[in-house]
């Protein structure tokens, strides 16, 4: 599945000229907290991942097996290098398809947490540094949560529009990767519904032993991939969703590779199991095959740039 830069009519267009077109301005806050979460992710997923594969469960739960623990990590870290490059952004059109991901797992992170309290590492004791862990995870979530849904809102209290920008010509989507895109956002808007909403029935599919924890866990981060998927084709321009772009295939890597680590741990003659290597498996498709695109589009345009005009200045046969 991938989201390849071409048009409506099925062929690539060249990006011979840029636009001036308005934009609701980037709020700074949305920046600073966009780096906070992402270098947080970075430290706290790493953590979770390298200790999932080496075959411990280091979340601020406790989990029946490390490989749950693990997978949040690893798409803490795989998200967290689109998140650094949001700062790069003008508009906020051109971040939102990963930031509204972003609110999604810092709001559904923190409802997790407090509907498992009693499972928490500070609840049930254990290991000191894990305890510790847990006594800092809670604040630091919730902090978070609200932080970005306030953030959230500032963005939309100020200007819905600022000054004309000159941006490059928009790269939609084209009609016949529409479906798959519906099809891979569906796909994982449903799984993270339901392991977050009924996770009692809907754990009985993972390939692995998940409690009810780890299955809300699991299903947080599946509902803001579908979130950031679907967000992506609404947006039908490539360009405003490269951060996206940078993020999902990241996120299947990391997951992808911890998956091979710990594959003991998986059912792989399971339905669940190949359900999920699709879906990975699209992430990583439509993330590639999408940056690729664009920069064949960039190239197509800069060649096609009539000589003596400043970059993005039209040709006269744009």
């Amino acid at each position: 599945m991938s989201a390849p830069a071409t048009g409506r009519g099925g062929t690539v267009p060249a990006a011979t000229a840029a636009v001036s077109a308005p934009g609701r301005p980037l709020s700074s806050a949305v920046v600073v907290l966009s780096t906070v979460v992402a270098v947080i992710s970075l430290g706290v997923g790493a953590l979770l991942a390298v200790a999932g594969a080496a075959g411990y469960a280091a979340g601020a739960w406790v989990s029946p097996e490390p490989l749950s623990p693990g997978l949040i990590g690893a798409a803490m870290v795989g998200v967290a290098p689109g998140l650094l490059t949001l700062g790069r952004a003008g508009t906020w059109e051109e971040v939102r398809s990963l930031y509204l991901p972003l609110v999604v797992v810092m709001v559904g992170l923190s409802a997790v947490t407090l509907l498992n309290a009693g499972s928490l590492r500070v609840a049930v004791g254990g290991p000191l540094f894990l305890v510790l862990f847990s006594l800092g995870w809670v604040p630091v979530v919730g902090a978070l949560a609200l932080a970005s849904v306030g953030c959230l809102a500032a963005q939309y209290r100020g200007p819905a529009a600022g000054p004309s920008r000159t941006v490059p010509v928009p790269v939609p989507v084209p009609a016949w990767s529409r479906p798959l895109l519906a099809v891979l956002g569906s796909g994982w808007l449903g799984i993270g519904a339901g392991l977050l909403l009924l996770p009692g029935f809907w754990s009985a599919f993972v390939p692995w032993t998940v409690n009810r924890a780890d299955a809300q866990g699991l299903g947080v981060w599946a509902l803001s991939l579908g979130v950031g998927v679907l967000a992506s084709l609404a947006e039908d321009d490539l360009g405003r969703s490269r951060p996206a772009l940078r993020a999902v295939p990241a996120v299947a890597v990391a997951c992808g590779l911890l998956l091979a680590v710990r594959a003991s741990d998986v059912a792989w003659g399971s339905g669940g199991a190949l359900s999920l290597l699709a879906l990975l498996g699209g992430l990583l498709v439509t993330g590639v095959t999408g940056q690729l695109l664009l920069a064949r589009a960039g190239r197509e345009g800069a060649g096609r740039a009539a000589p003596g005009k400043p970059r993005g200045e039209a040709g006269p046969d744009a």
